[in-house]
């Protein structure tokens, strides 16, 4: 969407930029519910009353709130290698890729509920080579506790107040609120309430821009 054509409909200031993964930067909808439906199925559990209620969280959280009954590790391990072996009909969302494409290596950071088992395989799919990356193991709070973006801010050395979030979940945007930082949700439905506390949303990255001035970014959320 060129900038010529566009009207600018808020300006986020920053100077780096924190991306959620899966339903964010790649379409991976179809292998993670394939994968849960198996492990529903497996256990006993009816997938469409199971699919609602995990997107956004870590696999190990979904599990004992789902599950407290079972072995929490072992069946986080089983769910680990089945999605990490299921990469079909995984892509970028739109525009994704050129997006990240014009960020520096310092400006940019993955920080996903997916472990790295499972994220490093879809990003592989798409294409993406993360400079830095927080993944659900690396903290002992996930979303939407604050602590990943918090630990993503201090990873790459900037503040959170200088950091935007790009997320697509409620449990994504209250985790970026919670570590301070403004947050866009990324949603190809606008009809989206539980995405209502983001601080703009947008249907895929053809919405947005990126311009810098030294450090500092500015990304443009544009309308047609």
């Amino acid at each position: 969407m060129p900038q010529s054509q566009s009207a600018v409909r808020q300006l986020f200031a920053c100077k780096a930029i924190l991306f959620d993964l899966d339903g964010t930067l790649v379409d991976s909808i179809a292998a993670v519910d394939r994968a849960w439906s198996k492990w529903a199925l497996n256990n006993g559990l009816v997938p469409e009353e199971i699919l609602p209620k995990i997107h956004g969280r870590r696999s190990i959280d979904s599990i004992r709130a789902l599950t407290p009954h079972l072995d929490i590790e072992a069946e986080d391990e089983k769910l680990r290698i089945t999605e990490a072996n299921d990469t079909e009909g995984i892509v970028e969302l739109t525009g994704a890729l050129s997006f990240l494409s014009q960020l520096e290596p310092s400006e940019w950071c993955i920080v996903t509920s997916g472990t790295s088992m499972v994220a490093k395989a879809r990003m592989r799919a798409v294409g993406i080579v993360a400079p830095h990356a927080i993944y659900g193991e690396d903290v002992n709070q996930g979303k939407p506790a604050p602590d990943p973006y918090l630990k993503a801010a201090e990873d790459i050395g900037v503040s959170p107040a200088d950091c935007l979030v790009f997320e697509d979940t409620a449990a994504g945007v209250r985790a970026g609120h919670a570590a301070g930082m403004k947050v866009i949700a990324v949603s190809n439905s606008m009809d989206r309430p539980d995405l209502e506390e983001a601080d703009a949303i947008i249907p895929d990255y053809r919405a947005v821009s990126l311009s810098r001035s030294g450090t500092e970014l500015a990304v443009k959320v544009l309308l047609a």
